[in-house]
């Protein structure tokens, strides 16, 4: 048996709690499960030489999104109270890579290579542009931390290009 329910509006009755509706709060005009927040975007603006052979830190130095101020010193560190879901997602660019030689992104969470994120990709020719992305999700708590790092070994230093990196929680998460 189906039944069909027709309103205009649902309004709260008694405060300003939000409706729950099969467990989905709906509140302010918003819909948890909806909610992608704490969210991070940041970008590199420049060049970064990464040397060769060494994972280095990704230095970041514009924030596009930062709802919760939880990116700083290019060290992401979840809220108090914001564990669950988080999609995890970076970006980033390199000339001068040759045949055989690769480059790889790597996330590191808690100061440690997690190994779900290391993403390598291998130059098939000589001194191509690779662009590259990788992400993934991970069931973070609070504070834990996430940095981006990135490692080529073509030989030499090689300059990294539009780095970004973005993480969301999935709303209705903990």
């Amino acid at each position: 048996m189906t039944s069909t329910i027709k309103v205009d509006t649902i309004s709260e009755q008694t405060s300003a709690g939000g409706v729950t509706i099969d467990s989905l709060l709906i509140k302010d005009g918003g819909c948890a499960a909806l909610d992608a927040k704490p969210a991070v975007l940041v970008t590199n603006s420049g060049n970064q030489s990464i040397a060769n052979a060494t994972n280095t830190l990704v230095t970041f130095d514009t924030e596009t999104i930062d709802t919760d101020s939880a990116f700083a010193s290019n060290t992401f560190t979840v809220p108090s109270g914001e564990g669950g879901m988080y999609g995890i997602f970076g970006f980033g660019a390199m000339q001068g890579i040759d045949a055989g030689e690769f480059t790889q992104l790597r996330i590191y969470l808690n100061g440690s290579a997690n190994s779900f994120f290391e993403n390598r990709m291998t130059s098939h020719a000589d001194d191509i542009e690779m662009k590259y992305s990788g992400g993934g999700f991970l069931n973070l708590a609070a504070t834990n931390t996430i940095k981006m790092y990135w490692y080529q070994n073509s030989g030499d230093s090689q300059n990294l290009t539009n780095a970004a990196l973005y993480i969301f929680k999935l709303g209705g998460t903990s």
